[in-house]
């Protein structure tokens, strides 16, 4: 089952009734945590929301300001969203590709951004936007740090789905070592206070099948940008 742009979306996962959460928390630095399956009570609902946000703002491969292609797809909701060229890293309210605004953040994603944030003590976090990656095999992305935010004493909150990613989570500097994290579909990465700025990517994807979204790997990433 693909997540496109233009292609529909139909699935039939895990019956009527969702799952009550039983997340396991892993604690990987001071103020950061991976909940293990976290958002596998939303997924139901939670696919066709992305499917109906794509339609609007299909995946693109944006070239940063070095200009080098990217190599995972993206696409954003939300109030605002993000985009890079060879004019730097920026937030906007408009989707570049189309000219329109980015679509809303559906409320589906927002009750699963708050209820992660909120799991892990952001109580008070509320996203104005998500960033949707599509990975597919051998796609990377290296160490950065999430920093074109307005005010960074809010998290990242972090959602994977599909099929398995290596989550580098590094130091405040590019060259301190980074952990390996396994991440699995359903898990979320939560990051922020002290470790805010810290370095982190994911290791070139390996070819793999997931029964629900197929040949790729779907991140989610909720910020308060502005």
């Amino acid at each position: 089952m693909k997540l496109e742009g233009n292609t529909p979306l139909t699935f039939d996962l895990f019956g009527n009734e969702p799952l009550q959460s039983q997340a396991a928390v892993e604690q990987i630095g001071p103020c950061s945590w991976v909940l293990r399956g976290f958002a596998l009570p939303w997924v139901q609902p939670m696919l066709p929301a992305v499917q109906a946000v794509l339609a609007q703002a299909p995946f693109r491969h944006m070239v940063t300001p070095g200009g080098f292609t990217m190599s995972a797809a993206l696409s954003s909701c939300g109030s605002v969203g993000w985009t890079t060229d060879r004019h730097g890293y920026r937030y906007s309210a408009v989707d570049p590709q189309t000219g329109q605004p980015w679509p809303a953040m559906p409320q589906v994603l927002m009750e699963l951004a708050c209820a992660a944030a909120s799991e892990t003590g952001f109580p008070d976090f509320i996203p104005d936007a998500c960033l949707i990656n599509r990975y597919l095999p051998g796609a990377k992305m290296s160490l950065h740090q999430d920093k074109d935010e307005q005010d960074l004493q809010w998290p990242v909150v972090s959602v994977s789905l599909g099929i398995s990613a290596v989550f580098l989570f590094g130091g405040l500097e590019r060259k301190d070592k980074a952990r390996r994290v396994a991440l699995q579909h359903g898990d979320i990465v939560v990051w922020g206070g002290v470790d805010r700025l810290r370095y982190h990517g994911i290791l070139p994807i390996k070819p793999a099948e997931h029964p629900l979204l197929g040949e790729q790997r779907i991140n989610l990433t909720f910020r308060k940008a502005m």
